[in-house]
């Protein structure tokens, strides 16, 4: 059994069982086999750019290799920010207790690009907490279901009927264009000479 989500909400402790909610449990799904000339289901590999290797399903989540050709293992690996200096690993938050921040404004939500939804089935629920979901409520926790190189967040919803989710996901920052900004303009330099012509359809 997966250690549950903690959540520290006015002085009261929550433990929550969380579930991933994927789309084929939602509406089923097929999957397509391909068969070798035996009959036998073929087993999806890649080469490496220069031919040289086989890479099977599994093998990269081992580790890579550099330029030079030598092997590095996954537990080797180190997250870098934007300046090349080394990220300190965020631990896996489940079994650990988080505080919630909140309620939020509910456009906080809305600005977050939402990567995974878990449903959540309470072991124990604070009955203030309840409550306040029940109002509509919002709160944000931090949230790394595995320990990772960034620290990712997740947003406890209840809907009208009680039942809970966790949403994660990321901030999106856009990139605004104003009217002081002007494309560049192409010229006939710039068509391509092997555009078809729908007419001589």
């Amino acid at each position: 059994m997966a250690k549950p989500i903690l959540l520290r909400h006015e002085g009261s402790l929550s433990s929550l069982e969380s579930t991933r909610l994927e789309r084929r449990k939602l509406y089923g799904y097929r999957k397509r086999t391909a068969l070798d000339p035996s009959g036998q289901p073929c087993t999806r590999a890649a080469l490496t750019e220069d031919g040289a290797l086989l890479i099977r399903a599994g093998m990269t989540a081992q580790g890579y290799f550099d330029e030079g050709g030598g092997w590095i293992p996954t537990k080797d690996l180190v997250g870098l920010d934007a300046n090349g200096a080394a990220l300190p690993l965020v631990p896996a938050s489940l079994g650990e207790e988080r505080a919630l921040e909140g309620p939020i404004a509910p456009t906080e939500l809305l600005d977050q690009a939402i990567s995974a939804v878990y449903v959540l089935t309470p072991l124990e629920l604070a009955p203030a907490l309840a409550e306040s979901l029940r109002a509509g409520a919002i709160y944000r926790f931090a949230f790394n279901p595995r320990a990772d190189f960034r620290e990712d967040f997740a947003y406890l919803v209840s809907n009208p009927d009680g039942a809970l989710f966790a949403l994660a996901g990321q901030a999106v920052l856009p990139e605004w264009l104003t009217l002081a900004q002007v494309s560049a303009t192409l010229g006939d330099d710039d068509a391509d000479e092997d555009d078809l012509d729908f007419e001589m359809f």
